[in-house]
């Protein structure tokens, strides 16, 4: 096996499948935090991409913009942090593993992980974003670290497929 891979990279396919992927495994992520939710209740009063917004002067009309739905108001810049996240990561994910195999290791566990160590761990605790990981409870790194590897997980799944999908299609014409 060598490091790098001298296949063709397809680039707008990789950016399709990747971000395909990333609202796909957005979802996840928001579905394995109802599961196992990562902070207590009295620190995602304030969630980090909402400190996140505020660190960077969003101001506060868009940060309490929301919309409604079945009876339910909804923040919706939060969502715009975690979906462009999401959605960021799974496309660079997706061009950085046709290039390099290595980061495909074990689905993208490896890759979620690392993730969450380098973001969770490091820079949001440097910027004041989230406390220090000694600061964090131990459930919140559970559900981190677990929440990072099934939404990497889905990034592989689903962008490894949509990408095969569209290079045998490109091939056929």
């Amino acid at each position: 096996m060598t490091l790098f891979d001298h296949r063709h990279l397809n680039l707008p396919a990789a950016i399709i499948a990747g971000g395909a992927a990333g609202i796909i495994s957005g979802f996840v992520k928001l579905g394995w935090e109802n599961v196992l939710p990562p902070r207590t209740a009295k620190r995602d009063a304030v969630n980090p991409p909402e400190t996140l917004m505020k660190q960077v002067g969003i101001p506060d009309s868009i940060l309490n913009a929301s919309y409604h739905y079945s009876g339910h108001e909804i923040p919706w810049a939060g969502f715009v942090i975690h979906f462009g996240f999401s959605t960021t990561f799974a496309v660079l994910y997706q061009i950085l593993g046709e290039k390099v195999p290595a980061i495909k290791k074990d689905a993208g566990t490896w890759f979620g992980l690392a993730i969450w160590v380098a973001f969770h761990l490091g820079i949001m605790p440097a910027m004041g974003t989230v406390p220090t990981a000694k600061e964090q409870p131990k459930d919140e790194h559970i559900s981190e670290a677990l929440g990072h590897i099934v939404w990497m997980v889905t990034n592989n799944l689903v962008g490894t497929d949509v990408y095969r999908r569209l290079t045998q299609q490109s091939h056929r014409h």
